[in-house]
């Protein structure tokens, strides 16, 4: 191995712990003590620390690492809020369709199992009649009663416009 990473090496438990200290978090002061010992070694000009320098410089580059660090994140977060601010405050389609879709699902899982599962089979999974209800192990003309329940209790609970349902017709 190498005497100048040899030299690095030694000073690594210390390092760590500095690096915990400022970061407080494991994953972090591992990073932080890697680009260290990275940048020690690129700009190492031939001179390793010995034992009797403690390891003072490889601790400043340490804590000048985790300054630049901070002070990049702290800009990032600047230029984030300014752009934040910049944006419209209200957006419309993608939150009302967000809504309308939860409260459809909300809907959806308030009925009844044998209607839900009616209603899934042919209107999500696109089975024709006979299939759905061969799968269910139910007569068809059973099937399409509770499709008709499951559509209707939809219908009723929806308080906006008029809602309908994949494979319904509109008899109006």
């Amino acid at each position: 191995m190498d005497t100048e990473i040899k030299s690095l090496l030694q000073f690594l438990p210390r390092l760590r712990r500095y690096a915990q200290v400022l970061t407080r978090n494991v994953h972090d002061a591992e990073d932080l003590v890697q680009e260290t010992l990275l940048k020690a070694h690129r700009h190492a000009s031939g001179a390793t620390p010995g034992p009797e320098t403690g390891g003072g410089w490889l601790m400043s580059t340490l804590h000048n690492t985790f300054i630049d660090h901070h002070r990049s994140r702290s800009a990032s977060r600047r230029r984030e809020t300014d752009f934040a601010q910049l944006m419209p405050q209200i957006m419309d389609a993608p939150q009302e369709m967000a809504v309308r879709l939860a409260q459809l699902r909300r809907r959806l899982l308030d009925l009844p199992t044998e209607q839900r599962e009616a209603l899934h089979l042919v209107a999500i999974e696109g089975m024709a009649y006979s299939e759905a209800a061969a799968m269910l192990s139910i007569p068809q003309g059973t099937l399409m009663s509770r499709l008709s329940r499951a559509r209707s209790a939809l219908k009723r609970m929806e308080d906006g416009p008029r809602m309908y349902v994949v494979g319904e017709r509109d008899v109006s």
